[in-house]
């Protein structure tokens, strides 16, 4: 994978991969929100890579800086987004399973959102 840089845009609910030698072109993102009940947890939606940029190890670097930042703040990570729960199961030693209740109430927080994503 090439050098990338991710930032975390959490007012824009965006985790951002900014591309080496790209003059500070984001070439992936995963696109998340901030449950708060019942309990605080990060929820992905979803991840995109930009076409030029795919087969680079993108996606994975943000699903892992997604988990890192979940774990320093204390929360955790209740994915709704399809590659990151395929990244989850493939690493459960750096993605601890969410609970069910949190997926659910994730859900119901995304229909309750239609435009949000």
């Amino acid at each position: 994978m090439s050098d990338i840089e991710i930032r975390d845009d959490r007012a824009a609910g965006r985790l951002e991969a900014i591309g080496d030698g790209t003059d500070g072109e984001v070439v992936g993102h995963i696109e998340y929100f901030v449950l708060e009940s019942p309990g605080r947890a990060l929820v992905p939606v979803h991840t995109i890579v930009e076409p030029a940029h795919e087969g680079k190890g993108i996606a994975g670097a943000l699903a892992r800086e997604l988990y890192v930042i979940a774990e320093r703040e204390g929360v955790v990570v209740a994915p709704l987004c399809p590659y990151v729960t395929k990244w989850a199961a493939r690493h459960p030693e750096e993605a601890p399973a969410a609970d069910p209740e949190l997926l659910r109430a994730a859900k119901e927080w995304l229909v309750a959102h239609p435009g949000r994503f």
